[in-house]
């Protein structure tokens, strides 16, 4: 499908800029690949886990083709039209009972991003979708490969309505939002750094770290009627009381871990 937008309404992400912000000596990032287009920066990221890379690499692509959301769900990008993004985390000196926070963290760090950047009213949806206007702006995969973990996320931007990859979501453009990826992404990828960083060093507790407290302060599924879809095909629907200690949502007085939540009017 052929844009409406300019190649100056979206430009490309300047590379050599962002690795001088973010690949800095005594900082998270070690590397910062931009790829002009991939299937999947996840994958790309496993991959490179999988043959030895350090902590801290980070490939952005301006494309992604074949991108997976949770549940195995297809999410692909057209070129520069949203952020598509992946970091490789080793958390080693944690158990891997305490990851189950990750990608909880991970929609912290891109829901202020987007506040601060976009200057616009962001939420979170259990467990880690970012809402813009009540849709969905964008999401979180987060993938464990042999202790190594691998961060992805990815933000519509300035997608139109016609390249929304579902009809109920949405774009920062769309919603009359600032939508520059370059600050957007540097911004994301520095709150992810510092929300990592206070996490290790709380021996990942969630409320030592202030994770857990910043993760209610803008989660919008905490205290409305709510239905989930569990894997399987069940669901159960009731109020939605809490974040337990272990990042699942408690509904009706039981925690789940997994499912897709709906927000329930």
């Amino acid at each position: 499908m052929t844009s409406p937008y300019t190649d100056l309404a979206r430009p490309p992400l300047h590379a050599t800029a962002l690795k001088r912000a973010l690949v800095v000596p005594g900082g998270l990032y070690t590397e910062l690949r931009v790829v002009a287009e991939t299937a999947s920066t996840n994958a790309d990221v496993a991959a490179a886990a999988r043959a030895g890379a350090a902590e801290g690499l980070v490939i952005t692509a301006e494309s992604q083709v074949a991108g997976r959301g949770r549940q195995g769900r297809g999410w692909s990008m057209p070129p520069r039209s949203g952020i598509a993004v992946s970091v490789l985390l080793r958390p080693d000196a944690l158990p891997p009972a305490k990851y189950g926070w990750l990608p909880l963290l991970a929609g912290v760090a891109v829901v202020e991003a987007v506040r601060r950047v976009a200057d616009v009213d962001a939420a979170l949806k259990w467990p880690n979708d970012l809402l813009v206007g009540g849709r969905k702006c964008g999401g979180v995969l987060v993938e464990v490969h042999d202790g190594a973990v691998v961060v992805g996320i990815g933000v519509n931007t300035s997608l139109t309505a016609a390249e929304l990859p579902v009809p109920a979501a949405t774009s920062l453009a769309l919603a009359g939002a600032a939508a520059d990826r370059d600050p957007l992404l540097r911004a994301l990828l520095r709150r992810l750094a510092d929300h990592y960083r206070q996490w290790l060093a709380a021996g990942g507790d969630p409320v030592a770290s202030g994770l857990r407290e910043n993760y209610l302060l803008h989660c919008s599924t905490v205290g409305r009627d709510v239905r989930i879809d569990l894997p399987g095909g069940a669901s159960v629907s009731g109020p939605a009381e809490d974040i337990d200690a272990d990042g699942r949502v408690v509904v009706a007085g039981t925690a789940y871990a997994a499912g897709d939540v709906v927000h329930l009017r």
